[in-house]
């Protein structure tokens, strides 16, 4: 209860915090009770995990990745990632902005460059628009 009370948790990422001091049995017959009673939801920690991570400036497809990281279906992470209230060439804009300025890319080269960091922040070359 003490880790969910700080923030949502997925299934897996209890078990794997928990296992290290609880029996693998144990640990399935509480995990089940928390999700029955509402108190542990892969679904609810998706919205969150996509609403905090993409305030700071991640993209969907890093958030995907990183879902499923956390032992989050494909599927429930697509919901997540899809459900956010979020434009996500305007945040790739926003991101771009602060790390590279207002300035337009000079040349290929430059422009290759700011690519790859929103690449690599999760957001795909179609989503970018003019950069």
């Amino acid at each position: 209860m003490d880790l969910l009370a700080r923030r949502e948790h997925s299934r897996r990422e209890l078990l794997r915090k928990l296992g290290r001091r609880f029996a693998p049995q144990v640990l399935e017959g509480a995990l089940e009770q928390l999700a029955r009673d509402g108190l542990q939801s892969d679904a609810r920690f998706a919205e969150a995990y996509v609403r905090q991570r993409s305030e700071r400036g991640y993209g969907p497809l890093r958030l995907v990745r990183e879902l499923r990281e956390r032992g989050i279906d494909s599927s429930l992470a697509d919901r997540a990632v899809a459900g956010a209230d979020c434009d996500w060439a305007r945040l790739a804009r926003r991101v771009a902005e602060k790390k590279f300025g207002a300035e337009p890319p000079e040349d290929r080269k430059e422009l290759a460059r700011r690519l790859r960091f929103l690449h690599a922040r999760g957001f795909d070359t179609g989503a970018l628009g003019d950069l």
